[in-house]
């Protein structure tokens, strides 16, 4: 018990292994803590990374889609500006061939319409004018030599046929009513010759005025309507039809209507022969309009507009 000294070197051993134990224990928590704080920023560092990389890769790929968005939304642009060019330069095509064919089929009416009034001019001045003389030189013949009166008789009788015959082609190629007193009278003198025992043409005008219009309109129009006649004998089966005239300020209207078998309109527009698309077209060069309306065996309307030609 009295050994105090032994017993305080005893102590402080006790005390330094105490320590040492403690400390080495201090050394180990504190390398675990540092480990473990290692090891969280490493795995803190890891996934910011890996969230960076995806970040990345996130617009990377969204870049991607846009830039292939972009690429599909220039084709299906150029498709379409593709498809619209080629529809305009196929319409223009179109509509150049469609020019073609009517500046082709008016200069054919024009010329067709030069010749009527060359050739009428020919029969009516010159050929007329020839057979009227061999006429006068025959009855001077005659005069002179009565013996041959019985057999010159013949000869004139031929002459005569051959002017009469020169008179009417003349006439119908330049109607002369519509020369002299314009296209109302001549329309009236058209229903009177087309009509007979099978069809009456009856004609209805409403234009108070007496009027006069341009040559060449007078003469386009008078032929139109003499087709349109020429079809309504030929293919309708009609027993009357009738032509009406009006005129309102600067319009003037010209109205066809016949009581025949008529036809499917909507058919019909597939199966119209060169004349009555030579109307449409002439019409059309007159800057007017046409529209034919018909059923089957309840008739055929048409209706004409045309801006008068001062």
């Amino acid at each position: 018990m009295g050994d105090y000294k032994s017993a305080t070197k005893y102590l402080n051993k006790y005390v330094g292994l105490l320590d040492y134990a403690l400390v080495k224990k201090f050394d180990s928590e504190l390398e675990g803590i540092r480990t473990s704080y290692e090891l969280e920023k490493a795995e803190s560092k890891y996934k910011e990374e890996k969230q960076l990389l995806k970040q990345k890769q996130f617009k990377s790929e969204k870049m991607l889609y846009l830039m292939l968005s972009l690429l599909a939304l220039s084709g299906v642009l150029f498709y379409f500006f593709y498809q619209n060019l080629k529809l305009k330069q196929k319409n223009k095509l179109k509509d150049l061939s469609h020019n073609v064919h009517q500046n082709l089929i008016n200069a054919t009416i024009d010329g067709q319409e030069e010749e009527r009034k060359r050739l009428s001019g020919v029969l009516h001045d010159n050929i007329s004018a020839l057979l009227s003389s061999a006429s006068l030189h025959l009855m001077a013949f005659e005069t002179n030599h009565p013996e041959t009166k019985s057999e010159l008789e013949k000869t004139k009788a031929i002459i005569k046929e051959a002017h009469d015959k020169v008179r009417d082609l003349s006439h119908s190629l330049i109607p002369p009513v519509l020369e002299k007193l314009g296209l109302i009278p001549a329309f009236e003198d058209l229903c009177e010759k087309n009509s007979n025992s099978l069809i009456h043409f009856k004609f209805n005008n409403f234009i108070e005025e007496e009027i006069r219009f341009q040559n060449d309109f007078e003469m386009k129009l008078y032929f139109i309507v003499a087709e349109l006649f020429n079809n309504i004998i030929k293919h309708s089966d009609a027993s009357e039809a009738f032509l009406t005239v009006d005129k309102d300020n600067s319009l003037l209207s010209v109205n066809i209507e016949d009581n025949g078998k008529g036809f499917n309109a909507i058919q019909g527009k597939h199966k119209e022969g060169l004349g009555l698309s030579q109307i449409k077209t002439r019409i059309k060069s007159l800057k007017g309009s046409i529209d034919i309306i018909s059923t089957e065996k309840m008739g055929t309307l048409i209706y004409i507009k045309i801006p008068i030609t001062n």
